[in-house]
């Protein structure tokens, strides 16, 4: 008799995951769709696409790409190890895939987890994947296949991953195509000295887990920007990320640091923005959100900067702002030379659960600064600092009516206490994602 419940228990078990095996299956036949990737000619019809020429980068899976890789990650500048403090932190975003250890064969969830304006920015969720496997970037019309900028420029919906480790020296611009998400995660992927991110006149990108650095001015070239077009480009200015006349743009988890202008810059009517869990260090001017006090049209921006780290060898605009609308929330700031937050042209600033941190320049601790404002004009402007941690001597000018509406329009998710900011930034930057594990 207990032989017999011995095997029911034993065919129920053979049952039981039996089912559950197939459910796996489907899910992950669900999550990751087969890839496939169009390849330029390199005649002088570059410009067109050859819709058969499907290569090696198409894979049913890019984690059985992954896998054949060594994923170990060598970052000797990583300011901190990351154990399994990644879970349930309190940071919604990353609470919201981070706990996973199969989040490689979901990839794509990464995409509901968004918050603060930008939280709409599905980038390139609804296609396909698109394996890179080449670092070069050896042509800016006829980019080779396999390449990061051959993927960029498609007219579909991609999620980009890479196959390995690597390092990409960009000769121009990599200009951006809708609909597209760089995600770096399981792989130490950096965008270093040479040109960097331009975000112009697209919508729906995300960018993820990459490092970018060193960033160079470069320009006065042709540059592809799509499988049928490529024109003429004049001298970019070196930022690490553009963002010009563009929205529903996230940029999240990503590590910058010393360029030849900004780390981040939004200008011409760009909105839609969240910019969140970022690790910036090492630069004069970090981010610039405005093109300049004359151009009223980004008086409807709205950006939000949430949990990022702002590091060491920082100097100013953490950000500077023009006109918009702009919710500075729950960011960690462990230094600066000049300020912090400043703007110009009545910006609405919404400082919310920050930990300002100032420096020991007895004249350096205001974390405000108004710029171009005559006559007392600022005075009007509404600042406001609600729940922020001043330390070491830091503060914060206030300024305005605190009208309900203004705060509203500046207002994109709900503050945490300034006490657990550690908490919420302590992974920021790009994180060390292994196959199999969490991140």
């Amino acid at each position: 008799m207990a032989g017999s419940k011995s095997f029911l228990a034993l065919s129920a078990t053979v049952v039981i995951l039996a089912f559950f095996v197939c459910v796996n299956a489907s899910t992950t036949a669900h999550e990751t769709e087969e890839l496939k990737s169009q390849s330029l000619t390199n005649t002088s019809t570059a410009d067109k696409l050859s819709d058969g020429a499907w290569n090696e980068h198409a894979v049913k899976n890019p984690e059985e790409v992954a896998a054949m890789v060594d994923m170990t990650i060598r970052n000797s500048t990583e300011r901190r190890k990351l154990g399994f403090f990644s879970c349930a932190t309190g940071n919604p975003i990353d609470d919201c895939w981070r706990c996973d250890r199969n989040w490689h064969l979901r990839r794509k969830r990464l995409a509901n987890c968004a918050i603060g304006f930008g939280r709409n920015a599905v980038g390139g969720r609804d296609g396909r994947y698109y394996v890179v496997t080449d670092p070069s970037d050896n042509d800016a019309i006829n980019p080779r296949p396999g390449t990061l900028r051959h993927a960029v420029i498609q007219d579909r919906p991609l999620w980009i991953v890479f196959k390995r480790d690597m390092v990409i020296t960009l000769k121009q611009e990599l200009i951006m195509n809708s609909f597209k998400t760089i995600d770096g995660r399981g792989a130490n992927v950096a965008i270093a000295g040479g040109a960097c991110i331009t975000i112009q006149y697209v919508t729906n990108i995300i960018i993820h887990g990459i490092n970018i650095h060193d960033c160079r001015r470069t320009g006065n070239a042709m540059v592809r920007s799509s499988p049928s077009h490529y024109g003429w480009r004049t001298m970019a200015d070196g930022d690490a990320i553009s963002i010009f006349g563009s929205s529903h743009i996230w940029i999240d988890h990503n590590s910058l640091s010393n360029c030849a202008d900004g780390l981040i810059d939004a200008i011409m009517g760009s909105t839609a923005i969240t910019i969140s869990n970022n690790y910036l260090t090492h630069h004069n001017e970090v981010m610039l959100m405005g093109h300049s006090d004359s151009y009223t049209r980004d008086k409807m921006m709205q950006v939000t900067i949430a949990y990022n780290h702002f590091g060491e060898g920082l100097i100013q605009r953490m950000p500077r702002c023009r006109h918009g609308y702009f919710h500075i929330v729950n960011n960690d700031y462990t230094h600066w030379i000049m300020y912090a937050i400043g703007g110009s042209a009545n910006p609405t600033i919404n400082s919310q659960g920050n930990r300002f941190l100032a420096p020991a320049n007895p004249f350096a601790k205001e974390v405000t600064k108004r710029v171009g404002s005559w006559q007392g004009a600022y005075k009007q402007w509404n600042w406001r600092s609600q729940g922020d941690q001043l330390l070491n001597g830091a503060y914060f000018t206030k300024s305005g009516t605190a009208a309900p509406a203004s705060y509203a329009r500046a207002s994109s998710l709900a503050a945490k206490p300034s006490s657990v900011v550690r908490m919420l930034t302590y992974s920021s930057g790009a994180l060390k994602c292994r196959i199999g594990m969490r991140c």
